[in-house]
């Protein structure tokens, strides 16, 4: 497997946690007969510097648990720190702030819009940032260059493949240089070669410096990282950390 390196983003401050979650509950139609626990009482902190992969099968609360350390939600009862900021209780301005200067994200879908260039799908979380003109070209270009489609800036999604599209969302989420990538079956609609190539980048920006948040129902994805947290009806049910007397 080859693994793809990039410049060092900063020191590692490993024993101080970058994400932080108590007791974290989200409940749907809470106390009625149809009520849901699609999280149930989940508390895990990720240092900075990490690679985990949380696992679990469809309806397991994986995705309900990366949209709430994304600031994509928000929990029913709980607490979340983010870099030392609790976020449970801001507003939607203050979430997409946070999440903008914090987070990148990857989908399985790709989630591009068809009607722009790689280069402009990659300016997008940069334009939120309110940066302008040629310094937004610039970090954008340097970002595609970077998972190697410096040569692609041009072409449109349905111009690419699957994953040179999957390398296009990957450049849009690490153009900010955030401290954490949250990638949610990122190999998903790949096949497995390209898959490969897709967590090969993974480990690079990792051995960088940046948090990786590796949302997967595929164990032998979840492999190349270095902890598993398995969630199973909206509970942690293993944590290789734990077992390892590693936690954070």
């Amino acid at each position: 497997m080859t693994v793809w390196f990039f410049p060092k983003m900063g020191n590692l401050l490993m024993d101080n946690a970058l994400i932080d979650i108590r007791n974290i509950y989200k409940i749907y139609n809470e106390g009625y007969e149809n009520e849901v626990r699609a999280l149930d009482g989940v508390t895990l902190s990720v240092a900075r510097g990490e690679y985990i992969a949380i696992v679990g099968a469809s309806g397991s609360g994986k995705s309900t648990l990366m949209n709430i350390l994304g600031c994509l939600d928000i929990p029913t009862y709980g607490e979340y720190q983010l870099n030392g900021e609790p976020v449970c209780d801001m507003y939607d301005e203050e979430l997409a702030r946070i999440r903008n200067k914090l987070i990148g994200f990857i989908f399985q879908g790709f989630n591009l819009l068809n009607g722009l260039t790689a280069i402009e799908n990659v300016e997008l979380p940069l334009i939120y940032q309110g940066i302008h003109g040629a310094k937004r070209h610039e970090m954008a270009m340097e970002a595609l260059d970077r998972v190697g489609l410096y040569e692609r800036m041009d072409h449109r999604p349905g111009q690419m493949s699957g994953g040179q599209q999957q390398r296009v969302a990957i450049a849009r989420a690490l153009a900010t240089n955030p401290s954490i990538i949250l990638a949610d079956e990122p190999t998903g609609n790949l096949d497995s070669r390209t898959g490969e190539h897709v967590i090969d980048i993974l480990a690079g920006l990792n051995a960088a410096g940046t948090t990786i948040v590796l949302i997967t129902h595929d164990n032998s994805i979840a492999e190349v990282s270095k902890r598993t947290v398995r969630i199973k009806d909206g509970r942690i049910v293993e944590d290789s950390a734990v077992k390892r007397g590693s936690a954070s």
